[in-house]
């Protein structure tokens, strides 16, 4: 049993690696925050404050479901801590389950009856539950709804004359179109509506004709360039082509999912991705991620921003075009890229991925799931999902998933990274995140991978962020996640 000066020494260094803790997280470096937070707790397991702040750096990182834990732990050791309430329902809110959010900011408030903070964020999540409720009184049943897309005649709009913009001539979108498109963006001005429809038209006919799965041949002499998540990081997305030339038949990408969010120049971004695709199928191809989705655009930007730049129409038309995204490429039967990561259970062959019904939401488990949300991990085994969907994957599961598919590597993206990648799982899992200085504060740099045939060796070249116009990220995001970002 440990004497009483052993325990008062372990509170005290304790104390002072919080306090070390504090300053990494002001640093915005919330990973080495946590080490630190989980060093302290480790010495003074009973500090409910500890597991709170460790709460919010996990927020920061988007580990919902580890600052779920935590922030329970907290208010576990202590019930009349607020800031356990306080961070579980963020937590809880950034994940989309308002009811949940809303009962912990009710416990705020009982807790904190004259605090007008916990007075505002308890109106908006009131706000946001109340809307939540009316939207599912309303919504038409699945089998009854009509698609959006079938409402659409483009060629029935308008172009005002006095419009000024790229236009595109006929029905084919062509290099010189996008080029002056960007142009145009880059300028902070607007597409003309009747374009936009078209592109977006266009881009899900051709969607819609691929499998779940797609194979992708890249002859001897070529090479191919895997991008990350670009998350409406417009200015950056500019820089990458700057770097590594635009799309085209002979310089052929794929970009890896969460297109959109976050960043305030989504529209731009998905815009520009799907011109290219309607410019040439094999120029670009489009994997799904976990925020090409309606309950993610709801509460993180996109949706706003959709409804500011465009018209509410376009914000059921990108959800079901989202649909249509294939969830997982694999390149030259060697290389199977995905957004998330690998599955609960060892057997999964590419026929099953390939057979996926991929035509709706992303479910909350399954294989569709878990393609889109997994994360890998350092230990062997599986693991639950710091994210609070999913799970997370060890290179003992990486291994025997490639080989029971005859494949060598698997990059996916998904997660932020200081070098904008990271190599895990002995060489071969690669995560590759193209969005550098996410959300304007992680100071992360952003990377793509280039692969060359027949060898297919993995060519990563990482970047450093860009200047981009005074509009924060977040701009067009729910109020109550705006309180907490």
């Amino acid at each position: 049993m440990p004497s009483m000066a052993a325990e008062n020494s372990d509170v005290s260094k304790a104390e002072q690696i919080k306090l070390q803790a504090n300053e990494a997280f002001k640093a915005h470096k919330y990973s080495q925050a946590i080490d630190l937070y989980t060093q302290a707790i480790e010495l003074n397991c009973e500090n409910a404050v500890y597991l709170a702040n460790r709460a919010l750096a996990h927020t920061k990182l988007e580990e919902f479901g580890s600052a779920i834990h935590d922030a329970s732990k907290a208010v576990e050791i202590d019930p009349k801590y607020s800031k356990g309430y306080y961070r579980r329902g963020a937590a809880y809110l950034a994940m989309g389950k308002f009811k949940e959010a809303l009962k912990d900011f009710q416990q705020v408030k009982r807790i904190c009856p004259n605090d007008p903070d916990a007075s505002k964020k308890l109106k908006e999540c009131e706000k946001a539950v109340m809307k939540l409720k009316f939207e599912e009184a309303i919504a038409t049943p699945s089998s009854e709804q009509q698609s959006v897309a079938e409402s659409i005649d483009f060629r029935t709009i308008d172009v005002e004359p006095q419009y000024g913009g790229a236009r595109i001539e006929g029905d084919v979108v062509t290099l010189e179109f996008i080029k002056k498109m960007m142009h145009e963006f880059k300028n902070q001005k607007s597409l003309h509506k009747r374009y936009a429809f078209q592109i977006v038209m266009q881009t899900r006919e051709i969607l819609m004709a691929l499998p779940s799965l797609v194979d992708v041949k890249v002859p001897d002499g070529k090479h191919f360039t895997v991008c990350g998540d670009i998350h409406g990081q417009f200015f950056d997305l500019l820089n990458i082509f700057e770097l590594n030339g635009l799309p085209s038949d002979e310089n052929p990408y794929l970009f890896n999912g969460d297109f959109v969010d976050r960043g305030s120049f989504s529209v731009e971004v998905i815009l520009t991705l799907f011109a290219f695709k309607c410019m040439s199928q094999s120029a670009i191809y489009l994997s799904r991620g976990n925020h090409e989705s309606k309950s993610m655009n709801k509460i993180y930007g996109f949706e706003g921003e959709v409804k500011s730049k465009l018209t509410d129409k376009f914000v059921e038309l990108f959800a079901q075009v989202f649909c249509y995204l294939p969830l997982a490429h694999v390149i030259n039967n060697k290389v199977f890229v995905v957004h998330g990561g690998l599955f609960s259970t060892d057997g999964v062959k590419l026929s099953q991925i390939k057979a996926i019904n991929r035509f709706c939401e992303p479910p909350e488990e399954g294989l569709m799931c878990e393609l889109l949300w997994s994360d890998p991990q350092s230990d062997p085994g599986r693991g639950p999902s710091k994210r609070g969907v999913g799970l997370s994957f060890g290179g003992d599961v990486t291994k025997r998933f490639l080989k029971d598919n005859n494949l060598d590597l698997i990059v996916r993206s998904h997660e932020v990274k200081d070098d904008g990648y990271e190599i895990e799982h002995d060489g071969k899992l690669i995560t590759v995140f193209s969005a550098p200085n996410y959300c304007d504060q992680m100071g992360n740099k952003g990377a793509f991978i280039r692969f060359e045939a027949p060898v297919m060796e993995p060519k990563i070249v990482t970047f450093s962020a860009v200047t981009h116009p005074d509009v924060k990220p977040m701009a067009y995001a729910s109020n109550f996640l705006r309180m907490f970002s």
